[in-house]
């Protein structure tokens, strides 16, 4: 009985793979970004600002696994909401720093309310990016993300995404006037007339029922079938 265990034993180390040292291929990355610093700071100076900032978001999301799509599905296909209650938090800090620079704006006379009108288009436009998203198995950040991890099918995702996008652009003044301009455009302070702190204050009050009520339901769903 030893013996035939002892055998399967050897038998399935045998057939794991010896896994790649990567620490060389690191290495050799990390000087390829700063010769290409060094290069793009030759180059123009705001470059090295977006080189930087781009690793630095390319690391959180491989770390983190953030992704839109996950987000959406897994509270249906795992009941795990941890990355659903991620996105909630991340809308939370953008609500404040949003809120803070469009204040500044309207203090100083300029327009940046950037509110995008409601139509049907756009209702129609989202439920086909969610498809979109699901079927490619990421959204735009999880797709680039997974693309650095050298996934084929996100590549082939992010070619037809571009693709995409350029058909959209071509067509953007047929949208613009038929959809965009007659929706309807909704910003909350102006329709409460309450003002920024308090839109945010609400906002931020709906984010935390939606985060607690995404914790009930993995408690719910995970920790009742424990």
């Amino acid at each position: 009985m030893n013996d035939v265990k002892s055998a399967r034993t050897s038998s399935k180390g045998a057939a794991r793979k010896p896994k790649m040292n990567q620490i060389p291929l690191g290495i050799l990355l990390f000087a390829g970004l700063i010769a290409l610093g060094l290069w793009l700071a030759g180059v123009n100076e705001k470059m090295v600002f977006y080189l930087v900032t781009g690793v630095c978001f390319g690391f959180i999301l491989q770390r983190s696994r953030f992704c839109f799509t996950a987000a959406c599905r897994d509270p249906l296909l795992t009941k795990s909401t941890s990355l659903t209650r991620a996105v909630l938090i991340a809308f939370a800090v953008a609500t404040v720093g949003f809120t803070a620079v469009k204040y500044g704006a309207a203090e100083g006379a300029l327009d940046m309310t950037g509110v995008n009108a409601l139509s049907l288009a756009t209702a129609i436009g989202a439920f086909l990016f969610g498809i979109g998203m699901v079927i490619a198995g990421g959204c735009a950040s999880g797709t680039l993300m997974r693309i650095g991890e050298g996934f084929t099918m996100q590549l082939l995702a992010l070619v037809f995404f571009i693709i995409g996008s350029l058909l959209a652009d071509s067509h953007k003044a047929f949208w613009t006037t038929n959809f965009h301009d007659k929706g309807t455009k909704i910003f909350l302070p102006n329709v409460l007339g309450m003002g920024y702190l308090w839109a945010a204050v609400l906002q931020l009050v709906f984010i935390a029922v939606l985060y607690f009520v995404a914790e009930w339901y993995e408690n719910k769903k995970i920790g009742g079938n424990k």
